[in-house]
């Protein structure tokens, strides 16, 4: 493909040492475009809830003629090894307007190992490249000669698993270890001279689970716990306001769950100018809802709402927000 290629935010995938009850979270970001003397991003308007991401962007073209290039929105990987043990929540549900139409986009799929791609290969074998869940990826690899097996193991592709049939010997069969990198894409037209709107939404990755440890206060001194509380900037008021949430439940578990939303925001540094206006608003989704996430300037614009705004800015971290959900 010629010209210039605008990418999807980057990836960030949180995935600490998962207990059953808990769902990782994913995050994806924004339209953002590889350097280039004709575009800039003259605005961003930002929405971010667990159950929803929007973006309003106002790209500028300042030359004097159309520019045509590519956008894409690359999906967050989805490594098949790290849903062998974890449930991981990816974003869905992607919707696009240019200057207030529907954009149809493709998708272009890619089964991946160490940087190889091995999409063709797997067609051929008949495995599907996304399983809708592992164990459909390995029901397809059970039915392959063992000279295919093995040369799906020789190239990092599956490993063998094995267990007790119930005492009728050991069972083997393929586990996929293979990333999937999906990235869905159009061909676009920046007219000279002149700004496009373009909007995108989605669902995001959220993740979460159902006690969040800070509501515990013998896991706050945990290595983990701690590193957490840096992610999403949790200070002394924040932990304050779980400590009286927890009394107020009267309970011998506090039963405060959480949701977990990550965006990338330093793809956006990627732009040949700093972003003219952008404008971050964090919705927490019920009033008594607690929430945190790292940002200056933060006002307060409704019972469940919080609006960042900045000027000529180049992002230097992307966005973590927590979510705590009292019960009571």
């Amino acid at each position: 493909m010629r010209g210039f290629f605008l990418f999807a935010g980057g990836i960030a995938i949180a995935i600490p040492a998962l207990a059953n009850d808990s769902v990782a979270s994913t995050g994806a970001g924004g339209l953002v475009l590889q350097r280039t003397a004709d575009i800039d991003m003259a605005s961003e308007d930002l929405f971010v809830s667990a159950d929803q991401i929007k973006i309003h962007y106002v790209f500028r073209n300042h030359s004097p003629r159309d520019v045509t290039t590519i956008v894409a929105f690359p999906m967050p990987d989805r490594d098949l090894t790290n849903e062998l043990e974890s449930n991981i929540a990816f974003p869905s549900n992607f919707h696009t307007l240019v200057a207030g139409e529907p954009v149809k986009t493709q998708l272009e799929r890619k089964a991946v190992v160490k940087g190889k791609d091995y999409t063709a290969l797997l067609h051929r074998l008949g495995i599907p490249v996304a399983p809708e869940t592992v164990n459909n990826a390995t029901k397809a690899m059970d039915r392959l000669s063992l000279a295919q097996r093995t040369q799906l193991q020789s190239l990092g592709l599956a490993r063998d698993d094995q267990w007790d049939d119930d005492g009728k010997g050991m069972k083997h069969h393929l586990v996929p270890l293979w990333t999937i990198r999906d990235k869905y894409w159009w061909t676009q037209r920046f007219p000279a001279g002149r700004d496009l709107v373009v909007d995108h939404r989605y669902q995001p990755g959220t993740g979460g689970s159902v006690e969040n440890q800070l509501a515990l206060p013998e896991l706050r001194h945990d290595q983990y716990t701690k590193q957490m509380m840096a992610l999403y900037c949790v200070d002394q008021s924040f932990m304050q306001a779980v400590d009286r949430l927890a009394r107020r439940q009267r309970t011998n578990s506090p039963g405060m769950p959480d949701q977990r939303i990550d965006y990338i925001l330093t793809t956006g540094a990627n732009w040949r100018s700093p972003i003219a206006s952008f404008r971050l608003v964090v919705d927490k989704g019920k009033p008594n809802n607690l929430v945190s996430f790292c940002e200056t300037g933060v006002k307060k614009i409704s019972p469940t709402q919080y609006e960042v705004r900045h000027s000529n800015w180049t992002p230097k971290r992307d966005l973590h927000v927590l979510i705590i959900q009292p019960q009571h």
